[in-house]
């Protein structure tokens, strides 16, 4: 499932050895010891899941935005209802992921009693795979939509339909709904034609990037990362729609929810789909929809028509606890690991 275009050699490192490397280093970064497992085990289950751009490369970044200020590894995600009657969860400018999963479940918690709600995620860090979240909703029997913008001022990263300068981050939207007898069906992409993680993991990696989705400085295309670091920009996804998803989001996220800290604000909104119909009949006729769907013939080049969010699953049970890892990602990792137990090292 990884997009760079990668011929070195890759390390098979079991996930179990992942977290606990990633959960030492996030430890030495000052996260408490609940924190730090957490996020080990959100970016190992992403690397499982074939994720890459989401998976063990990001602890990289969490180490670099801990030790410039970008994050601080001290702080805890909080909820507060707002005088104006709405919710939110404050990150207070700590790592995402564990402020994404307070969100979720408060989203779920107040959705169970008032069939809908709506939280803005605020001053957080980067929350890692949305698709996780959304699972762990779906499974209890909620819809959720959630969409992340603003900051982009801080983040520029991807060109507008037909320009050639990075102006808006890659503000994903993800949406996840119950399935049926396969699991919840989940949809989860940035709003540009790669997601920024990928370029992280290529440069680390020493990998190139798919043809078509950064251009250089002069608006060329490239498929070197480097170029994107060096004034360059990720292209919008599907053209001039990508592009107004991410605009959309933009506005929602900033000129709505407020001044965006850390990395972005988010928007999350959560229904009991009970409110609509009863389970076991919203589970069979979704099976009869994603079955026929999945019997469509396929195109010439393609093996099977598949599903959202089946493909991860799919790739974690055949990993078996097992992700493979670049080599020179993993060792990158490993020095991190070694400077937190001798800190007079420097990489």
């Amino acid at each position: 499932m990884s997009k760079l275009r990668y011929d070195g050699r890759r390390l098979d490192i079991t996930a179990d050895t992942a977290i606990s490397t990633l959960a030492g280093i996030l430890q030495g970064c000052g996260c408490n010891e609940r924190v730090a497992r957490m996020v080990a085990e959100h970016l190992a289950d992403a690397s499982l899941c074939g994720i890459e751009s989401h998976g063990l490369m990001r602890v990289i970044q969490y180490h670099d935005q801990f030790g410039n200020g970008t994050m601080r590894a001290t702080a805890s995600a909080q909820y507060n209802r707002l005088p104006s009657g709405g919710h939110e969860i404050d990150g207070n400018h700590g790592i995402g992921i564990p402020a994404m999963r307070l969100a979720i479940e408060y989203g779920c918690r107040i959705a169970e009693d008032n069939g809908i709600s709506a939280i803005a995620i605020r001053n957080t860090g980067h929350t890692g795979r949305l698709g996780a979240f959304a699972e762990l909703a779906a499974e209890l029997g909620f819809l959720t939509i959630m969409m992340g913008g603003g900051n982009r001022k801080t983040w520029r990263q991807v060109a507008p339909y037909g320009g050639r300068q990075a102006m808006l981050p890659t503000n994903p939207y993800c949406i996840g709904i119950p399935g049926g007898e396969r699991g919840s069906v989940v949809l989860d992409f940035a709003t540009s034609k790669i997601a920024g993680g990928w370029i992280y993991a290529a440069q680390s990696a020493g990998a190139l990037l798919p043809a078509g989705a950064i251009i250089d400085a002069a608006g060329n295309p490239s498929v070197d990362p480097q170029d994107y670091f060096n004034g360059g920009a990720i292209l919008p996804a599907g053209g001039a729609k990508g592009y107004a998803l991410a605009l959309m989001a933009e506005l929602i996220a900033e000129a709505m929810l407020g001044p965006a800290t850390t990395e972005c604000n988010w928007l999350l909104i959560t229904l009991r789909t009970s409110l609509y119909r009863d389970t076991s009949t919203m589970q069979k006729i979704a099976e009869e929809i994603l079955d026929e769907i999945r019997h469509c013939p396929p195109s010439p080049g393609f093996d099977r028509v598949e599903i959202p969010g089946e493909r991860e699953r799919e790739h974690r049970r055949n990993a078996n606890g097992v992700i493979a890892v670049p080599e020179l990602t993993w060792q990158q990792i490993l020095a991190l690991a070694d400077k937190m137990v001798n800190p007079a090292r420097s990489l």
